[in-house]
């Protein structure tokens, strides 16, 4: 079986990081760096994830509480958690489908006088045109930052120039990921410097659990070959357990629900990793994932919607597709090799209470609907073939059925209006 995702880092990047847990580093000079290696104009800090920046990042614009900050609609729950940690209140934008990503017309109609700030997510791999939003947040005075979490590329992108802040991560799962980290480019001097004295104050990231994240998403990785994951997956459906929700906790950065988790400094161990997978960073993998993730679409379409389809550049971080019955689809895809999954990890935001405008209701419907199917470089295209072959199936299959029951009922509505009276 072809599992859901490989983690995008090699067995020499894993020694690399274990070695430099017993490797005594200063802290603070490889952080500044990182730093620098990220933005020579010093407009970087260096946090232990996307998580801890965008709560640095609140903390230092310091709004009255009660203040609101818009959200695309679909995100990671921590970062909602964040924002109503820190006495705001988190306002929903609708997502189009093609873009997966909210309008200028959404974002106008959703801000108010309490609105402060507008964070806007890069999703699936793809990156969004923010001129628009961006232009619609300035005319209402807003801070902008962009969730560039999914879209990174490699060194060459750091953000777009106009927004307020950029926020980059090398998480468990993500492109080069360095078992953690967040890079922020923030353009505002003042945001800047006080988001580095606040992490200052936190206590630093142990090496030794830094450690244990090497070792364990070593033995993830190992796992994920294919003979070992099928056999794992066997394993699991023998004894009854949910390898399904097993998985999707194993690769989850942080686990609980408390904001503390992300207010440490990063340790030197992970600094040095991050550092390594930004100058040892090569487009290769990226761009064969793009090139797969182009082909997968075309194969598919019409027939099959994958959201975000309009994004350009797009790098095919994970590759999700809309069905009108998940399970049924994820079952058929397992049936036949590929390790698909609703996932876990993403929830619609919430919207405030008596604001039935601005229901995510475009959003809702996308999550419900949505699966992840196997993308990767080493999925043999033959394999992506067969792959849009049982999502054309699946779509073809579903709508055989609905055309089916459609048939049945208008003949059961022709069968009695045409019924005689009967007279009793």
């Amino acid at each position: 079986m072809w599992v859901r995702k490989r983690l995008d880092i090699g067995w020499a990047d894993f020694a690399a990081g274990a070695a430099a847990c017993f490797t005594r580093w200063n802290g603070c000079r490889l952080a500044r760096l990182v730093e620098q290696r990220w933005s020579d104009a010093d407009e970087a800090v260096f946090t232990l994830s996307v998580r801890s920046a965008w709560d640095l990042l609140l903390g230092a614009l310091d709004l009255p509480p009660g203040s609101e900050v818009l959200m695309s609609g679909l995100t990671i729950p921590d970062m909602v958690r964040i924002v109503e940690h820190r006495g705001l209140v988190p306002v929903p934008l609708d997502l189009e489908l093609d873009t997966a990503a909210p309008s200028p017309e959404t974002l106008r109609r959703a801000v108010t006088a309490r609105t402060r700030v507008v964070l806007i997510a890069h999703l699936f791999g793809g990156r969004v045109d923010l001129g628009p939003l961006i232009e619609e947040s300035r005319r209402h005075g807003l801070v902008f930052v962009e969730d560039c979490a999914q879209a990174y590329v490699g060194p060459a992108f750091t953000g777009t120039p106009e927004a307020d802040a950029s926020l980059f991560s090398f998480g468990t799962i993500k492109t080069a990921t360095a078992l953690g980290g967040g890079l922020a480019r923030v353009r505002r001097r003042d945001m800047l410097e006080r988001m580095r004295r606040a992490q200052e104050g936190y206590p630093r990231q142990s090496r030794w659990s830094f450690l244990r994240r090497v070792l364990k998403y070593s033995f993830l990785k190992l796992v994920s070959l294919r003979p070992l994951f099928a056999a794992a997956v066997r394993l699991c459906r023998w004894t009854g357990y949910d390898y399904d929700r097993a998985l999707n906790a194993a690769v989850r950065g942080f686990g609980g629900e408390g904001v503390e988790r992300f207010r440490r400094r990063p340790s030197a161990p992970l600094a040095a990793l991050v550092s390594r997978r930004l100058s040892k960073y090569n487009a290769r993998s990226v761009n064969q994932k793009t090139r797969r993730g182009e082909l997968l679409s075309a194969l598919i379409a019409p027939a099959v919607h994958s959201p975000g389809w309009a994004l350009s550049p797009h790098n095919y971080w994970v590759f999700p597709v809309l069905s009108d019955d998940p399970p049924a689809t994820v079952a058929r895809l397992k049936a036949a090799g590929f390790d698909a999954t609703q996932g876990q990890s993403m929830c619609v935001v919430p919207g405030p209470a008596g604001r039935d405008e601005i229901e995510p209701r475009q959003t809702r419907e996308l999550l419900a609907k949505m699966i992840y199917v196997p993308l990767y470089p080493a999925l043999p295209e033959r394999e992506i073939h067969r792959l849009a072959d049982v999502l054309r199936a699946d779509a073809a299959a579903r709508q055989t059925s609905v055309e089916a029951h459609v048939t049945e009922e208008s003949l059961r509505q022709h069968d009695a209006a045409h019924l005689e009276p009967v007279e009793r």
